[in-house]
């Protein structure tokens, strides 16, 4: 397929992780259609051991990774450790991803989702599908924060995944329905009710929440 074309500005613009610092930001950012032209063809390169378009996917992908396994998980080390597990096994495990079913974007964020419970069970420490709250990073007061959680641990697990997926990791609703293996008309039913009962919960308590993008 050829070398992918990855030049030093980029580089230097992704660099951390591969310093080992993964940020704390971890929406999802719009792709331009250079971008998502260098992502498919990374994904084809790396099916045949190109490691360089391994590389190209881990720095593009796995900070967003490393942010939603460790909404799962709650734990920076684990998290770490949990997202390098994903990358270590990217090239065997791209032989499920079919480009027609679903975008890459929304396939890597599902492997991520799978490889987070698979540890969650390994330690038996929680229930294998709870899915935790936002990064401590999140704009607010700490009361506000731990009212978050609690807001968001009392939904109903449908609508917990929903609104993490589409606020935390910032994934559109057709990436979610590829993610949870649901009918898109079914991710906006379950967005629309977790969000008035996240907002009504918020009320109660006395702290208004931000406002939450559609």
């Amino acid at each position: 397929m050829g070398h992918i074309p990855f030049n030093r500005s980029q580089e230097d613009q992704l660099s951390g992780p591969l310093t080992g610092r993964f940020r704390h930001r971890i929406a999802m950012e719009p792709m331009d259609p250079q971008t998502d032209r260098l992502v498919r063809r990374a994904v084809k390169c790396a099916r045949n051991g190109d490691e360089d378009a391994v590389r190209f996917l881990y720095v593009r992908f796995s900070e967003n990774v490393y942010g939603f396994v460790r909404s799962i998980l709650h734990d920076d080390h684990e998290a770490e450790d949990v997202t390098h597990q994903v990358f270590m096994k990217l090239m065997t495990s791209l032989d499920s991803y079919k480009e027609r079913d679903v975008p890459f974007t929304a396939w890597i964020m599902r492997v991520a989702r799978n490889a987070a419970v698979d540890h969650i069970r390994s330690r038996r420490a929680i229930p294998a599908e709870e899915v935790r709250a936002a990064d401590d990073s999140e704009e607010g007061s700490h009361e506000r924060l731990t009212c978050l959680r609690e807001a968001l641990d009392d939904l109903p697990q449908d609508q917990h995944n929903v609104l993490i997926l589409r606020h935390v990791v910032g994934l559109s609703p057709g990436e979610i329905a590829g993610v949870l293996g649901k009918s898109a008309s079914s991710v906006h039913g379950l967005h629309h009710r977790g969000r008035g009962t996240l907002q009504r919960s918020l009320d109660e308590s006395g702290l208004a929440p931000a406002t939450l993008a559609r």
